[in-house]
């Protein structure tokens, strides 16, 4: 059996109001266009969760929205508190109580990036994998049977992105 993961960070907040609570913030113009093209691109290359974990930060859910809204069907989503800010290792345990065998999980740097790191054996060769820029999204593929069994480096990369990569349709343009 295998199983999917769709780490993605939150795309580009906005920061107009400076006395709005962090958790409070919202997406930037640029942010909600790039977790518009994000969901472009998840829903034209075949990567659909059948199950999405998100932050409880404004941000996240905003950009959870913006993807799932170019998904045909709804995709069950579940806000959880502890994702804000999270580590590595409280979203592991998180993702270890995930429903599905193909999950998305919507959180913050510098967690996402470290996560990502610690689940795949070998990172992609993409020059801002390390630095999991706003938006940046990893396919990850497990051969295993449930996420419950999900250990670090037991992951193979399918694919990495960040949202200046793709056009407006979602598909790549090339740059890097």
């Amino acid at each position: 059996m295998t199983c999917h993961l769709i780490l993605t960070r939150h795309a580009k907040s906005g920061w107009d109001d400076p006395a709005l609570a962090d958790h409070d913030r919202i997406l930037s113009a640029r942010g909600r266009a790039a977790a518009t093209r994000l969901g472009r691109w998840i829903r034209a290359e075949g990567y659909l969760p059948d199950a999405a974990l998100v932050s409880s930060a404004a941000r996240t859910r905003e950009t959870f929205a913006r993807i799932a809204a170019e998904f045909a069907q709804p995709v069950p989503e579940t806000v959880v508190p502890a994702l804000y800010h999270a580590g590595p290792d409280t979203m592991l345990r998180v993702l270890e109580q995930a429903q599905g065998t193909r999950v998305m999980l919507v959180g913050h740097n510098p967690g996402i990036a470290e996560l990502a790191a610690q689940l795949v054996a070998d990172p992609p060769a993409h020059p801002q994998f390390a630095r999991y820029p706003t938006g940046a999204t990893l396919i990850a593929r497990f051969d295993i049977p449930e996420l419950t069994a999900l250990r670090p480096g037991c992951g193979t990369v399918v694919d990495f992105v960040v949202p200046r990569e793709l056009d407006a349709a979602g598909q790549r343009n090339g740059s890097a």
